[in-house]
């Protein structure tokens, strides 16, 4: 069995469901991973994760399900399908959840304010599953076979992006909500060179491609890039295969198609080798 990546939520900022994003899906942001021995992890906790934690509680066996969850930052989009997420309500299931602090403010403190009886009727400390909340950091995260690093991106609030190595020797690098060029943001110096060696030779690169060139004049600072932008770190960093992700609300299947297609074109006149697809709901890579 070979690592697969399967998508969940590949929205950005808010859900939009309807009829013109049956194709590409209208779920906010969640990706599950799996690795050659069954290992789960989780990246990030938007509306797609109540879809997969149905889909996991379906499946499970007597051993309960036991997973990693890598939250990149904490506004909405990321983690409001966290208190619909079916495992936290069986018991027997393990599941850890990981983080950025925001300032003085602990990933554990954002979920209970996330759980708080005023906005939802379980508080988190009444969940069934056994439930561990930990900081991520520059310290590498040992889950089983799979290591994982991170480092900070260039969005409003801490957000890290994730480089996941697996055991059968693959490797995928998330990244959401990230503004490549404009803005100004606490990631020191040079760090543009720091984030191609971070993704340097990835299988798979996810990264945001909310806008398009067109767009972009109008949102700098929102913490964003275009797909053309994703394309061009995509070929300096040597992935070989970029998922277009984060889709902008307004953007139905029809604009994806286009999208999807000028970002290949663009591949095509830098005679890159590089294969380039939309995220979709339901769409599953192997590694």
């Amino acid at each position: 069995m070979s690592t697969s990546v399967t998508f969940w939520g590949t929205r950005g900022t808010i859900p939009t469901p309807g009829p013109h994003t049956t194709r590409y899906g209208g779920n906010t942001a969640c990706v599950e991973v799996r690795d050659k021995t069954g290992q789960l992890v989780i990246l990030d906790a938007g509306t797609g994760i109540r879809n997969l934690g149905r889909h996991l509680q379906s499946k499970a066996g007597p051993e309960g399900i036991h997973a990693d969850i890598l939250v990149s930052h904490a506004h909405w989009d990321h983690i409001q399908g966290l208190p619909y997420f079916a495992p936290f309500f069986k018991k027997g299931n393990v599941l850890r959840v990981w983080g950025p602090k925001q300032g003085d403010m602990g990933m554990e403190a954002i979920l209970k304010s996330l759980m708080q009886p005023v906005v939802f009727p379980v508080p988190l400390e009444a969940l069934a599953a056994t439930l561990e909340v930990r900081h991520v950091n520059a310290e590498p995260i040992q889950a089983r076979d799979c290591l994982i690093t991170s480092m900070r991106v260039r969005h409003p609030s801490v957000t890290v992006g994730y480089r996941l190595k697996m055991s059968d020797g693959s490797s995928l690098v998330y990244v959401t909500d990230d503004e490549l060029s404009g803005g100004e943001y606490d990631v020191g110096p040079d760090w543009r060179k720091r984030f191609v060696a971070f993704i340097g030779g990835a299988d798979l690169l996810i990264h945001d491609s909310t806008y398009t060139p067109e767009e972009l004049p109008r949102y700098t600072g929102w913490g964003h890039s275009t797909y053309a932008e994703s394309v061009d770190l995509a070929l300096e960093a040597g992935v070989k295969r970029l998922a277009l992700f984060h889709h902008e609300p307004d953007h139905g299947d029809a604009a994806l198609d286009e999208i999807t297609e000028r970002a290949q074109e663009l591949v095509a006149r830098r005679h890159g080798r590089l294969e380039v697809d939309a995220a979709a709901e339901g769409k599953q890579i192997t590694l």
